[in-house]
């Protein structure tokens, strides 16, 4: 499922003069390269294998998006009890509809394992409470909104499910890249991210909904046509509510991408900020308006 970058998921403002160097990293031919290789092997993943392998592909990536975030957060100081703590409750999280689990019986216990480890923590007094918030931070925003993706798989048609989800937020992330790399003059949120524009925000909403309404056409029949225009309105919003909440992170961090393990990509997290929000937003839709739910 990898996208153009997500910092520029909303749309670039045109450079002043050195567009040489911009145009450089649109055309970065390993972007193709690593959505060629991955996306099909994510799509086998999720279409011919048991719900529960794609579960286990979610927390291999999500630990890595994690890792990710608390390596920004923590800067050169490491925490290794927080940090495994972290990323163990973030897998539990990711992982709760298939152990039978509810989302308070996975979190309580894990904060509680928290505090105690914040009071044994051989960090500086100064930083314990900072460092235990953030690494309870980091398990919501990656592990609980990762969850509701493995709970949509685990819906009936859930393949095709998380297939429109991804879609429609590569959709959405693509078309904001573009119409705001070429028509991109009015800024979004400079203050958070100083690139994106309303002309990039309002491609990556043509683009989503064109891509929802081919999507119902083409394998969710069942989707009336206004399940599809909400939806593609829906998932661009929490695309973009993704996309800035991870770059005011990297922007507080001081750093440009979250890691570099995807070539012409990124980091992990840079891959799937949307989708952090796109995917709850997609799931409650399902299990609020089409009355279908799995997940406690």
């Amino acid at each position: 499922m990898a996208t153009p970058h997500s910092a520029q998921a909303a749309g670039d403002a045109p450079p002043p003069i050195a567009s040489k160097s911009s145009t450089g990293r649109r055309f970065d031919p390993r972007r193709v390269y690593t959505a060629v290789v991955l996306a099909p092997a994510i799509w086998a993943v999720i279409r011919y294998l048991p719900p529960w392998t794609f579960t286990l592909l979610l927390v291999a990536g999500g630990s890595i998006a994690l890792f990710e975030l608390y390596r920004m957060a923590f800067g050169g100081r490491t925490n290794r009890m927080l940090v495994g703590l972290g990323l163990t409750l973030a897998a539990f999280v990711i992982s709760r509809a298939h152990l039978g689990l509810t989302a308070a019986d996975v979190l309580l216990p894990g904060t509680m394992a928290l505090i105690l480890a914040m009071l044994f923590t051989d960090a500086p007094a100064e930083h314990r409470f900072k460092d235990t918030a953030t690494v309870l931070f980091g398990v919501l925003y990656v592990g609980l909104t990762l969850g509701a993706l493995a709970g949509t798989r685990a819906l009936p048609g859930g393949e095709w499910l998380v297939l429109f989800v991804a879609l429609v937020t590569w959709a959405g992330d693509t078309g904001a890249y573009y119409a705001g790399s070429l028509w991109g003059r009015h800024l979004l949120a400079p203050r958070v991210s100083p690139k994106k524009t309303m002309e990039g925000l309002l491609g990556g909403l043509v683009l989503s909904v064109l891509a929802a309404l081919l999507a119902r056409a083409w394998f969710l029949p069942g989707f009336s046509l206004a399940d599809a225009l909400i939806l593609g309105i829906l998932l661009t919003g929490g695309g973009l509510l993704g996309d800035l909440s991870e770059s005011a992170i990297k922007r507080s961090a001081g750093v440009k991408d979250s890691g570099g393990i995807l070539p012409g990509h990124g980091g992990m997290l840079d891959r799937l900020d949307s989708l952090l929000f796109t995917a709850p937003a997609f799931y409650y839709y399902v299990a609020l308006v089409r009355g279908v739910t799995t997940l406690p």
